[in-house]
């Protein structure tokens, strides 16, 4: 089961240790949007529009193993993930990845297009904690703040 529910609407209480974050963007209005968003959410567009290269061509699927890869000025950050769920409903598409070992966090986020009538939105849900080994342990309080950055791209990356 995954924690961050991007299936649900009304994301549940988790009740673990993680630090937990939604937010969600307008992204535009339309079947066109709609369209255009949901087959880009699936094929990663969140994550290479917001500045992240990522080894897979194809849509996500669940259970696929996929190494996002983050540049920083002269450091390269490699992600290891796990797709952990998939949802494509006529109204919602997304999906949630959990973080692998040699990850700079713990967790699991979740990328969301749903539409309510005409207005077409993006929701990004994360649950973080510190990973457990070093140097990224030791980096955590940074991390927290590129991932602030991160999620600001995210909500503009489909728009």
């Amino acid at each position: 089961m995954t924690t961050t529910s991007p299936a649900l609407a009304e994301w549940p209480q988790t009740g673990d240790a993680h630090r937990r974050a939604e937010n969600s963007a307008v992204i535009g209005s339309g079947d066109g949007v709609w369209e255009r968003a949901t087959r880009d959410v699936l094929r990663w567009r969140v994550k290479t529009a917001s500045g992240f290269a990522v080894d897979s061509t194809g849509p996500v699927s669940e259970g696929d193993h996929v190494t996002v890869t983050a540049r920083v000025l002269f450091l390269t950050v490699v992600e290891p993930v796990e797709v952990v769920a998939v949802v494509a409903e006529p109204n919602r598409v997304g999906f949630a990845y959990r973080t692998l070992p040699g990850h700079p966090v713990s967790g699991e986020e979740a990328f969301i297009v749903h539409r309510s009538g005409d207005e077409v939105r993006l929701t990004v849900r994360s649950l973080t904690r510190a990973a457990p080994q070093q140097p990224w342990r030791a980096l955590y309080p940074l991390l927290l703040i590129a991932q602030q950055v991160a999620r600001r791209r995210y909500l503009r990356s489909l728009r």
